[in-house]
């Protein structure tokens, strides 16, 4: 098998020969990783633009991160304002192919640990909203495709409602669960057809139902 961390160097050195440091992350490094797993790789260079790019190379598939410091600082930036740490799970948990990213692997890692800033009354207000709107169509669908489609979104929205409501990072796709408490997300996985009570319960830690009175 092909070495991840040989070929991820040897990409970023072809394409990148400037860049200030480069990173390798995601599955293919950690314990999770599978016959699937991608090569993630972060690079930081001084040219613009950054950018982001999927390719392959000697047999892997590649998600090449390209930023400047301008642009990753945004990034980081904004993901802790929407709660959602991609690019600094990436950080923290990569294996460093060339060059030194200082005290960048620390600090994200400590974001991540410190966990993301409270909701606001609005933002938690704008959750009860969606998601008393969603438990009543659910709770009044008729037609089965609706009724699918709405089971499918309640199961979702209330896994992200419960990472919010309870001061965890915001996730999609796998990390929607990872991100879960354990327990939270055995039940979750079992409500997967019928979710509508566990939401309800999502909802009532949350502050409750809200419909009357709200305003935006």
């Amino acid at each position: 098998m092909n070495d991840p961390v040989r070929d991820a160097r040897d990409l970023v050195l072809e394409r990148f020969p400037d860049a200030t440091w480069a990173m390798l992350t995601g599955s293919v490094v950690g314990p999770d990783r599978t016959a699937g797993s991608d090569l993630d790789i972060v690079v930081l260079r001084d040219e613009e633009p950054g950018f982001r790019e999927s390719l392959r190379f000697r047999g892997w598939p590649v998600e090449l991160f390209v930023h400047t410091p301008d642009r990753l600082a945004t990034f980081l930036a904004s993901e802790r304002a929407k709660r959602k740490p991609s690019t600094h799970r990436m950080l923290a948990r990569g294996v460093v192919l060339f060059g030194d990213p200082g005290d960048l692997v620390a600090r994200c890692a400590r974001v991540l640990a410190d966990g993301p800033p409270p909701l606001t009354e609005a933002e938690r207000e704008r959750l009860r909203y969606g998601l008393t709107d969603l438990l009543d169509d659910h709770r009044h669908a008729t037609d089965p495709g609706e009724r699918t489609v709405l089971t499918a979104t309640l199961w979702t929205e209330a896994a992200r409602a419960e990472l919010l409501f309870s001061g965890r990072w915001v996730s999609s796709g796998k990390w929607l669960l990872r991100e879960q408490d354990p327990g939270f997300a055995e039940r979750w996985l079992a409500a997967r057809d019928d979710p509508a009570e566990l939401a309800a319960e999502v909802l009532e830690r949350g502050g409750g139902p809200l419909f009357d009175g709200y305003r935006i």
